[in-house]
């Protein structure tokens, strides 16, 4: 089955291609559509964003969708950032400026209490309006400064739970395992390669 990624970030889509593409599975890209205009992910949850991301990309290309909607959510914070992760310093914020508020936000917190889980959702959606998602998780903690130059969003600052490596300093191969958004995609994957979504399987 071949599905379209539901985002233009290149990181992000080396990632999605990199744990999903395999012989029943093959990607496309919003680059092959470049008409397809922007969502706003404007829901209270990941489910309802990436769904949402989805299911426009599955519309208006005609094809299969793959979206997904993540974030880091940390108790000491109330769960936040969470769903605004990646806007949490600002509609315009950059990765550094992200990392840079919540490393403020912790300041005073001991390095005891700074407990977090990444969170992701994918969603895979069909033009006719169907949707599946998929949810996968990863505790850890967050460190005191930004370590290793891998990977993207929190990723250097995030210490999976038993580990002394940030998700930056790790091999892809290495991240992939364990993480929030491999463990989400290859549920996801088991789906597609079972057969379409929002059909049972023979």
């Amino acid at each position: 089955m071949t599905v379209v990624l539901a985002t233009r970030n290149r990181r992000k889509i080396d990632e999605l291609e990199r744990i999903l593409v395999g012989p029943r599975v093959a990607v496309r890209t919003l680059e092959d559509f470049p008409g397809c205009p922007e969502v706003r992910e404007e829901g209270t949850t990941f489910e309802a964003n990436a769904a949402t991301k989805a299911l426009a990309v599955a519309r208006y290309t005609g094809q299969p969708a793959l979206a997904d909607d993540s974030g880091l959510e940390v108790e000491a914070l109330g769960g936040a950032p969470g769903v605004r992760s990646a806007r949490y310093a600002g509609e315009e914020a950059d990765d550094q400026a992200n990392v840079a508020k919540l490393l403020e936000a912790l300041r005073e917190v001991p390095d005891g209490a700074r407990r977090a889980r990444f969170v992701c959702v994918v969603a895979l959606a069909l033009p006719d309006g169907r949707v599946e998602t998929f949810r996968g998780t990863v505790e850890g903690s967050v460190g005191r400064e930004p370590r290793g130059s891998a990977g993207f969003g929190y990723d250097p600052v995030f210490y999976p739970l038993g580990e002394r490596r940030t998700f930056a300093e790790m091999r892809d191969d290495e991240k992939d395992a364990v993480s929030h958004r491999g463990r989400a995609l290859r549920a996801a994957r088991r789906r597609l390669t079972e057969g379409r979504p929002g059909e049972e399987s023979a």
